[in-house]
């Protein structure tokens, strides 16, 4: 697989394939919506625009970057996700960097938004998709994020691997250590941030939840629907399936 790894401001054309990378914390907060049953959250280009779709649908659950704000029902932290129940809503999503790295790759082919809590559910769905390559965009401080570069790193390696058939696919990213990617996020400047309280909106947990590698066994696709941009959950191909494919 075809790999490169670029910031937000190196999107010059539309790629094929995009894996959209925040794990501190947008995409693990997404995937901790999911769990707790939402059925889908609309990528908001901005809060204005967040707080128009909460207008038009009261009934959705509006959430952003940094304190509690009117209008607004909750924070982009997975701490604070877990405890909400989400069974079959609709959640907005507007945050400084993941929603608009996935709204600025809205033109590709296809288009997962990912963190380590996803990481091998993304991966397996690269396996059968990405062979002509895949754009990873590093969302955090304009692609130098070392949380998301790490993340994106480790999904590379999983997603690419030698041989043919099942034995190949059960190769793929085989010696990959997780725990060098992860030591790298836990030393991000994001995950000090979080730890330190400089950033608002934080639960004590947000950065261990961000580091859970594998969490959930969904990946997660962005596609259009109409004019809005829409993550929704994906059942991802089992090792054997891979192989068939």
């Amino acid at each position: 697989m075809n790999a490169r790894f670029v910031g937000i401001p190196g999107l010059l054309e539309p790629p094929t394939v995009a894996v959209v990378v925040d794990v501190m914390r947008a995409f693990t907060v997404a995937a901790w919506a999911f769990a707790q049953g939402a059925e889908k959250i609309v990528l908001a280009e901005s809060l204005d625009d967040a707080l128009a779709l909460k207008d038009g649908h009261p009934d959705w659950v509006a959430l952003k970057d940094g304190p509690s704000a009117p209008g607004f029902d909750a924070v982009n932290s997975p701490g604070l996700m877990r405890s909400m129940d989400l069974g079959g809503r609709t959640v907005i999503q507007k945050t400084t960097a993941g929603t608009v790295g996935a709204l600025a790759v809205k033109d590709a082919s296809l288009v997962l938004c990912a963190a380590f809590v996803v990481a091998e559910a993304t991966a397996r769905v690269l396996r059968t998709r990405g062979r002509d390559g895949v754009t990873f965009v590093v969302t955090g401080e304009d692609g130098r994020a070392d949380e998301d570069l790490a993340c994106a790193q480790y999904i590379a390696r999983r997603a690419s691997g030698g041989g043919d058939g099942a034995a190949g696919v059960e190769a793929a990213g085989a010696g990959t250590d997780a725990a060098d990617f992860l030591r790298r996020a836990a030393g991000s400047r994001a995950a000090a941030e979080l730890a330190e309280g400089v950033r608002q909106g934080v639960h004590p947990d947000d950065v261990a939840l961000c580091l859970e590698l594998d969490r959930f066994p969904f990946a997660m696709v962005a596609t259009l629907e109409g004019p809005l941009m829409v993550l929704r959950p994906c059942d991802v191909p089992s090792p054997t399936e891979d192989a068939s494919l």
